[in-house]
């Protein structure tokens, strides 16, 4: 059975963020994630992974300003040294909470931005955060966000574009995070894809479409998804990343039924 974990910025928001590690736990997950632990102490949350019992899978990298609407700097030329010192500030978050891999947002590129540009940073900054990474024994994982729906403009909508990153920053540390829900939108044929794809992808994370929310709510058939992932044997963890149309608990049918 797949390791599945929460993703506190997402589930159990009825209550505030430090007690959601607890609501997680009760409802029988091993492991947490969130967009960004930056707002907290690292101790603070470390006293709720351990008091808890969970494992730390993943979050991102600083973003930028994300009430402002910013979802990602990396492919910002202007913008180099505050990612830079947002990947030192990532790595001591995550080695405070024993969390092995950090996602990179590769960011919204402006209209007056070329392409070429935006990419040479993109690699550049990505080839930075790998090599530091590496030092410090963690893997960075590059997601693919779709720009039909959710980020319009954003750098890597397609799991072709990761894997071109991937392959021209060629760092043993880098890895594909696999979104379901973003992927559906963009590429369909989910198993099939998973499966081509599976030696570079380092997390997955799901919900169904349309509306982002929880498993048996849109078209995606989740039973045969998570079939497919015991089959491959995959061993990563995947990361439930929906707004549950009612309570969490509440939303939680696709969990019970696979615990």
């Amino acid at each position: 059975m797949p390791r599945f974990a929460a993703n506190l910025s997402m589930l159990f928001t009825e209550v505030p963020f430090l007690e959601r590690f607890a609501k997680a736990r009760v409802a029988g997950f091993s492991g947490v994630e969130y967009l960004f632990p930056y707002e907290w102490r690292a101790a603070e949350i470390a006293a709720e992974l351990t008091a808890n019992g969970l494992s730390q899978v993943l979050f991102n990298l600083p973003p930028g300003d994300w009430q402002a609407g910013e979802r990602g700097i990396a492919c910002l030329p202007d913008r180099v040294e505050e990612f830079r010192a947002g990947v030192d500030q990532g790595i001591a978050y995550a080695q405070a909470l024993g969390c092995k891999q950090l996602n990179c947002l590769a960011g919204i590129k402006p209209e007056a931005l070329s392409e070429q540009e935006a990419w040479d940073t993109l690699l550049a900054n990505v080839q930075y955060a790998a090599d530091r990474l590496s030092e410090a024994g963690l893997v960075l994982c590059l997601e693919a966000i779709n720009s039909r729906v959710d980020m319009p403009g954003f750098m890597l909508d397609t799991t072709g574009k990761v894997m071109a990153l991937i392959e021209a920053v060629d760092s043993d540390n880098v890895r594909l995070q696999y979104d379901i829900y973003h992927m559906q939108i963009m590429e369909g044929d989910l198993i099939r894809s998973i499966e081509c794809l599976l030696p570079w992808i380092g997390h997955i994370q799901f919900a169904d479409n349309p509306g982002r929310q929880e498993p048996g709510t849109g078209e995606i058939n989740f039973v045969n998804v998570f079939s497919a992932l015991d089959r491959m044997t995959y061993d990563g963890w995947v990361s439930a990343e929906y707004r549950p149309s009612a309570m969490t608990e509440d939303s939680l049918g696709w969990f019970k039924a696979r615990v």
